[in-house]
């Protein structure tokens, strides 16, 4: 066919064959056209993306959530402590306590209601800040929380500052050094500590630095100040110690495996290919976003700090909320168990809650409407 034939055809381009007819643009919708030719919106996360709307309508989908499972909980401790523990009259009275006078007893304190009365009963009194009496030490439960909170409180903290401060630069250390002695060293010492219980740990440190090396007590301090861990730290150094080993083997290798993670991704390549010096790449670059999945990690292991903290408290007799849980435990002492178990839930709860809000702040790839 002649150049020209085909340059009809096309369009009437000209015979040299210069291009084609060239395309229409359609117009682009205005939402295009306000972030820029061909341009998509922004859709990152968070208060940027809705004016603040995101992170406010993702926190008060969390905080709902929360109550629900709050609820939940307090529904299945309450039902199980009815279900395993003795009559309150009989806990209260003795076993010597005739049958009529427990009954009375019952009767009285309205412990013979339906169980669905009692728990209604038992929110009211919640809800109104009352945590109920002890059966046996006859004080108000509330009380006895606020005198040994404090102390389980600082013991707990002070044991995961210390655990974190380990883990995190042993973790990133592990990555960076892959597959090296340290690292394989460092895993399985990790291994072997996360097989040992944890009260064989205590007993392990009491036996080898308080009594082969004489260097710390045995027992904790039985002062009543919350801040023992730094007035007398001598005595609280084995306690300390057994929570925070516990504690860093698992958050060592949570770190570590973060830390693996990240050293893949493009923008730890591209800080290097700059000629950026390692020290800033591990601590400006990586530090951040390998601690991130950490964070829900802490919150997610409140559980575990609690569990922690029965075990230290009643190997080291210290004076705190896990001594008095299982004080309360061998007396029956059915209002005190209730209070804890339930302040475990909700710390557990909070302590998710606070991890997802503080993740979704500190990563902007996290998609807070999901």
């Amino acid at each position: 066919m002649p150049a020209r034939d085909r340059a009809v055809r096309d369009g009437g381009a000209d015979a040299g064959g210069r291009g084609h007819r060239p395309r229409r643009r359609l117009p682009l919708p205005a939402a295009a056209e306000d972030h820029g030719e061909g341009r998509r919106p922004d859709r990152g996360c968070g208060p940027d993306r809705e004016g603040g709307g995101g992170m406010i309508s993702y926190l008060m989908r969390r905080i709902l959530i929360s109550l629900l499972v709050l609820i939940g909980i307090s529904i299945v401790i309450f039902v199980m402590l009815h279900l395993i523990s003795d009559s309150p009259g009989r806990v209260v009275l003795g076993p010597q306590a005739s049958a009529a006078a427990v009954e009375a007893f019952n009767r009285e304190n309205g412990f013979d209601r339906p169980l669905f009365a009692q728990y209604v009963d038992y929110v009211v009194q919640l809800l109104h800040g009352d945590l109920g009496r002890s059966y046996k030490l006859n004080e108000e439960v509330s009380v006895l929380f606020a005198q040994n909170a404090g102390r389980s409180a600082v013991l707990s903290l002070s044991g995961l500052v210390l655990a974190l401060l380990i883990a995190i630069p042993l973790g990133i250390l592990q990555a960076v050094r892959r597959n090296t002695v340290v690292d394989r060293a460092a895993t399985g010492i990790a291994y072997l500590l996360y097989a040992t219980p944890s009260f064989l740990v205590a007993l392990l440190l009491i036996a080898l630095l308080s009594q082969l090396v004489p260097l710390f007590p045995a027992e904790a301090s039985q002062s009543t100040s919350p801040w023992a861990v730094f007035t007398d730290p001598r005595a609280m150094a084995l306690p300390l110690t057994t929570l925070a080993l516990t504690n860093v083997v698992v958050f060592s290798q949570y770190q570590r495996s973060a830390a693996l993670e990240q050293l893949g991704m493009d923008y730890i390549k591209v800080a290097r290919a700059k000629g950026a010096p390692e020290r800033v790449v591990l601590m400006r670059h990586l530090l951040r976003n390998a601690c991130i999945p950490l964070i829900t990690l802490v919150g997610v292991m409140i559980p575990t700090l609690l569990a922690g903290n029965l075990i230290v408290e009643s190997v080291f007799n210290y004076p705190g909320l896990g001594l008095l849980f299982l004080n309360s435990l061998h007396r029956e002492d059915y209002p005190v168990l209730l209070a804890y178990t339930l302040i475990g839930g909700a710390l557990t709860v909070l302590g998710n809650l606070l991890a997802d809000l503080v993740v979704a702040r500190a990563d902007r790839r996290i998609e807070l409407s999901r």
